[in-house]
């Protein structure tokens, strides 16, 4: 049995609340390349993207060459 994704929900959600630099800063330390690309998803869906650039190439960015080594 597979846990359930929230961090997509925790990290949009604190996008949506405003606090851009702790979102930037979980984004950089993401569980997985799978997580991110669900974050884009409920980003794009909210139509969060387009007024967070700077979220937008971080999620790119780490997608396209992911950190090589992630905590449990």
């Amino acid at each position: 049995m597979s846990r359930p994704q929230v961090w997509a929900t925790k990290v949009a959600a604190l996008i949506q609340a405003g606090n851009s630099s702790a979102a930037l800063a979980q984004i950089k330390v993401a569980p997985t390349v799978k997580d991110l690309q669900q974050l884009r998803v409920l980003l794009s869906q909210a139509k969060l993207l387009a007024q967070h650039p700077n979220i937008d190439a971080a999620t790119t960015d780490m997608i396209a060459a992911p950190r090589l080594h992630r905590s449990p």
